[in-house]
């Protein structure tokens, strides 16, 4: 068998796991409109890539109509996605898979023409997203991003619980567990870094206040799920839409040290190598390991994703630097990508060209490797 450690078991909150190979969170923005809830095909897609005993996390889904930033893409605010979604964890579970649920607000990485009554994308501050990122407005135009509106203090606690009733909803559509988006430039990280957090309330300043927003969302998905089957995202060198610490490691280990005691599922890293890579090809020479820098730090399972081959994979968990490892866009364009990895079978490229957006093509009609070699 190739890559022992890779296709060995793993226990993950309740859940046993037959390898440690898992469907990394992408967006595909390929939901229903006008109700942004999933559709039969979406169920299609994530039941091909459902492996018996094994992960998905499933696309990053807002927790508000606030919360979004592109097209299509689903949310988990409404009895209509709530029933979409369910027929996604039907499928999966029919594979014999565990999947959690990615909960999502975009903050500030949005356009007024996204937001209700055309309002401006709220964020912890009135900050900008730097000038050389562009933002995608609802009818396709590309522009510079707009100044956000600085939340109130008042208006904190009320995002928060909408965090938990998208908990709610997911427990509702079935899922084994939700992953907090805290990465990728998106609210949480807009509040855990300096550049994009300017308050002066009980939610910035020092590094203690700007995690406590973090805290309190993931604190409320564990009112509704247990420690034990709650996950959270970070990114701690990333750069993806204009985020970014001169220097992570004193914010990012007080985080996960706050993490640490509550007894999550997982801790889930994206490497710097990978950030903003779903919109071009990121050289990743000379960067820094996330999970090399912070395992040391994190005491609980530890999942990260970025570009890894098979080979990387095996390596990272080998060596103890991870627990498990998320594939994206070479999961994307092969559906039974773990067993080609285990048998060594050839992979089939990505089509960049159709990761956003659009229907069967790039999303549903990539083929197994039985099926491609009997043709």
């Amino acid at each position: 068998m190739n890559f022992p450690h890779l296709f060995s078991p793993l226990k993950i909150g309740p859940y046993q796991l037959k390898h440690r190979l898992a469907l990394a969170p992408l967006t595909r923005m390929r939901a229903s409109k006008p109700s942004l809830a999933p559709r039969p095909l979406n169920a299609e897609y994530y039941a091909q890539r459902a492996t018996a005993g094994g992960p998905l996390i499933a696309e990053a889904s807002p927790v508000l109509a606030t919360g979004f930033g592109n097209p299509g893409v689903p949310g988990i605010y409404t009895d209509a996605q709530v029933e979409g979604w369910r027929q996604v964890v039907d499928a999966v579970h029919a594979k014999g898979a565990f999947i959690f649920l990615q909960l999502w607000h975009v903050g500030r990485v949005s356009h007024s023409s996204f937001q209700p009554g055309g309002a401006l994308p709220i964020a912890p501050s009135a900050v900008a997203i730097p000038a050389e990122f562009k933002a995608m407005t609802a009818d396709g135009k590309v522009v510079p991003y707009e100044t956000p509106r600085a939340l109130e203090t008042e208006e904190v606690p009320v995002i928060v619980e909408a965090y938990r009733q998208a908990a709610r909803n997911a427990l509702a559509a079935g899922f084994d567990g939700v992953e907090i988006h805290g990465a990728n430039g998106y609210l949480v990280e807009q509040f855990l870094q300096s550049r994009s957090n300017l308050r002066t309330d009980r939610y910035g300043g020092s590094i203690e206040n700007r995690v406590r927003f973090l805290l309190e969302v993931t604190q409320a998905a564990i009112d509704v799920w247990g420690a034990s089957r709650v996950g959270v995202r970070l990114s701690p060198y990333g750069i993806a839409n204009g985020s970014g610490e001169a220097d992570p490691m004193p914010l990012y280990t007080h985080a996960i040290e706050q993490l640490n005691p509550l007894g999550l599922a997982y801790l889930h890293f994206i490497e710097p190598r990978s950030s903003g890579s779903g919109r071009a090809e990121v050289n990743w020479q000379g960067v820094p390991s996330a999970m090399v820098l912070c395992r040391p730090i994190w005491k609980g399972v530890l999942i990260t994703a970025g570009g890894f081959t098979g080979e990387a994979a095996e390596a990272a968990i080998a060596e103890g630097h991870a627990d498990a490892i998320a594939f994206g866009r070479i999961f994307i364009s092969n559906p039974d990508l773990p067993r080609r990895l285990q048998h060594g079978f050839p992979l089939t490229p990505y089509d960049r060209k159709t990761f956003y957006g659009g229907d069967v093509a790039g999303y549903t009609d990539y083929p197994v490797y039985d099926a491609m070699a009997a043709a």
